[in-house]
């Protein structure tokens, strides 16, 4: 317990920007963001329910998804996550006619301090423009000082600029400002995150982002993906604010996508996160 209590005590001292980022602010959803240095707020697949929830409006499939993520080696700062995403309505143009809905449910830490997560989103694809909103029920808990509840409404928006070629991404985390405690007026962390990424063919993608805390100081995040075969893309990224550099890579076989990604911070050292996700047929 010793251990425990020094590791968590390091980790807030050193980086505690990055414990909001990740517990009951909006974090990193799936490989392929923590891959992309988390610049990840124009992409589109089934992460895009914790990313930036306007992206599962492009959805053409029920998908479902597992992801895990170990930060600086302990086991106190483990994440796990079940996603799920289900078009609405038969397709047209290429789109779901009455939207996407997602799921997500997800558990941060462990015995001593732990916060879990439900959401419900839905994203919508117009021509060239996608929006979406969220709903989460975050429960914080630390061991022997009890647990607290609350709900907190995000929105997101895509668009192409330049047909898929130039996408702008925003989302906004916890429009509401909810509270946590009434102690010091405690609130979980309302975020803002915006960014743009260029898509020139099909095999490369250059993303560039920032996301402002209104408590924290702006991260700025890039990250680059190339498709080096059809079924294998490699991905690199880096992260201001958390001081982070980032790399992966992603593997397709059939409806199975699998995702791998590591990132190291200079003083807490390495994170690992893994993904996977099956699109299923549709009826």
């Amino acid at each position: 317990m010793r251990k425990l209590y020094s590791c968590l005590c390091l980790f807030l001292l050193v980086s505690g920007h990055t414990l909001l980022a990740q517990g009951n602010g909006p974090g990193v959803r799936g490989a392929r963001a923590a891959a992309l240095g988390n610049s990840s707020v124009t992409i589109s697949d089934v992460w895009a329910i914790g990313n930036n929830v306007a992206g599962l409006g492009q959805l053409t499939q029920p998908t479902i998804g597992f992801y895990a993520e170990n930060r600086f080696l302990s086991r106190a700062f483990n994440t796990a996550a079940l996603v799920a995403a289900f078009p609405l309505g038969p397709l047209a143009n290429g789109k779901p006619k009455s939207g996407v809905v997602g799921f997500e449910a997800q558990r941060f830490g462990d015995k001593l301090y732990s916060e879990q997560r439900l959401g419900v989103g839905y994203g919508y694809r117009g021509s060239l423009v996608s929006i979406g909103a969220r709903l989460d029920v975050l429960q914080v808990s630390i061991e022997r000082l009890g647990s607290r509840r609350t709900a907190a409404l995000s929105l997101g928006g895509q668009a192409e600029i330049i047909p898929k070629q130039l996408v702008l991404g925003a989302y906004l985390y916890n429009l509401n400002q909810a509270k946590l405690a009434e102690y010091q007026d405690e609130r979980v962390p309302t975020v803002l995150k915006a960014g743009l990424s260029y898509r020139p063919n099909n095999k490369l993608m250059l993303n560039l982002e920032t996301e402002k805390d209104v408590e924290q100081s702006a991260d700025f995040k890039a990250g680059i993906e190339y498709r080096l075969l059809e079924a294998l893309a490699l991905r690199a990224g880096f992260a201001t604010l958390t001081e982070q550099t980032t790399a992966g890579l992603g593997f397709q076989a059939g409806h199975l996508q699998i995702e791998y990604a590591a990132a190291w911070q200079t003083v807490l050292g390495l994170s690992q996160h893994l993904a996977i996700s099956l699109r299923l047929d549709a009826k």
